[in-house]
């Protein structure tokens, strides 16, 4: 049968598909830059560490290191690196590692790398915190930060 033209099972699998398209964008907008935390002893997290630490990071340097993946034509790749840079005045034990991805694609692999900016948060003590996809939330990148860097007073 035609509905204005339109065959009903046409007009059916439009919708569904309209539909499935509008949850799916919610969906990776409610995940796109959340951090994502992960429990201690995670061997997931450990090889992670390892895959991190042969890009010369160094997590005991600081009280927490964000190592943020970025490429060259990023545009929030570019505003999460100055967010952090801004965060580093107040907090002196965040230090913030750069990685080009396009440089690294094997650790992009190793470390499931999908989209920039991808950050992961690691502990003094080498443990990995969590991860974000997307440009943080600056919410939660703060609150991330005071947790485990202190902030200094303010003059």
């Amino acid at each position: 049968m035609l509905l204005g033209g339109m065959d009903t099972t046409g007009a059916v699998v439009l919708l569904v598909a309209l539909l499935l398209a509008g949850v799916a964008a919610w969906w990776l907008r409610t995940r796109s830059g959340a951090v994502r935390t992960t429990g201690a002893g995670v061997t997931e997290g450990r090889e992670d560490v390892e895959v991190l630490r042969s890009l010369g990071v160094r997590p005991e340097d600081a009280d927490l290191t964000v190592v943020q993946f970025a490429t060259a034509f990023c545009a929030p790749c570019r505003a999460t690196k100055a967010r952090l840079a801004q965060l580093q005045t107040r907090h002196p034990g965040l230090a913030a590692v750069h990685v080009d991805a396009e440089s690294h694609l094997d650790a992009v692999r190793a470390l499931d790398v999908r989209r920039t900016p991808t950050l992961f948060y690691l502990g003094r003590g080498g443990e990995l915190l969590g991860r974000s996809s997307g440009a943080p939330r600056p919410d939660e990148l703060q609150a991330l930060v005071a947790a485990h860097a202190p902030a200094t007073d303010p003059v």
